[in-house]
């Protein structure tokens, strides 16, 4: 059965979730994460990509994006995995493949959950016991979005900038999201519509994106649980 074809709309920001092949480490030192970052930030300057958000994990990256044309998120995860798989494979003397497949996308309703999706990617390091606090861990965008600190990378979405008249004002109002106990639910969700690449958004968002691109934009059952349960989702 023929796969059907990737929401990559213009304009529109998209939650994407790239992991390693058998959920393998895709970083082994700094200098991984450091490679990728830049390659990410060429990419999505090439591609007309705006990066609002990301973190960098052991096995998997998240991302936050917004194409200016359609295709262009697609085309800069192409890009980035050219680039960091070839290089990281030179550097470890191995062959083949990095990544488990294609990545994972949702198109993200930036009315009401733009800054949830923010939230979320950021957390990733507490959620994964890995720091106490989002500011400690390094491969993130979290210190450029709530302490100011330089991130060429980044561009702020308009949802961002609307939390306050100036840069002081908006760092306490970022700062203060985190202080807020996250909802489980919306997670959850925000999961799911990843997984299966629909629109995480409000019911309006969602008629419309299945009105432009003729498909629904239902979250389909996961089915049968296995006999072993999975390890939950970061």
């Amino acid at each position: 059965m023929a796969r059907l074809p990737r929401l990559d709309l213009p304009d529109v920001p998209q939650h994407i979730v790239q992991r390693g092949n058998d959920r393998q480490p895709c970083f082994a030192g700094a200098g991984d994460y450091q490679n990728y970052r830049q390659e990410l930030r060429e990419a999505a300057h090439r591609h007309g990509c705006a990066l609002h958000a990301y973190v960098l994990m052991t096995n998997h990256v998240h991302l936050l994006v917004t194409p200016e044309a359609a295709g262009g998120a697609s085309r800069m995860m192409q890009a980035i995995g050219r680039r960091y798989v070839g290089a990281f494979n030179a550097r470890y003397g191995r062959t083949g493949t990095l990544w488990e497949g294609r990545f994972k996308s949702a198109l993200v309703d930036s009315d009401t959950y733009l800054l949830t999706c923010y939230r979320y990617i950021e957390l990733n390091p507490v959620r994964a016991g890995m720091v106490a606090d989002a500011g400690d861990y390094p491969w993130s965008s979290h210190r450029r979005n709530a302490l100011g600190a330089h991130d060429p990378g980044i561009t702020p979405h308009p949802r961002y900038l609307a939390l306050g008249q100036d840069t002081a004002t908006r760092l306490r109002a970022y700062q203060a999201m985190f202080r807020e106990a996250p909802n489980a639910e919306t997670q959850d969700a925000l999961r799911a519509h990843t997984r299966q690449n629909k629109a995480f958004g409000n019911d309006r968002f969602r008629q419309q994106i299945e009105t432009l691109v003729g498909r629904s934009m239902a979250v389909r059952s996961r089915g049968r649980p296995r006999s072993a349960p999975e390890q939950p989702e970061k």
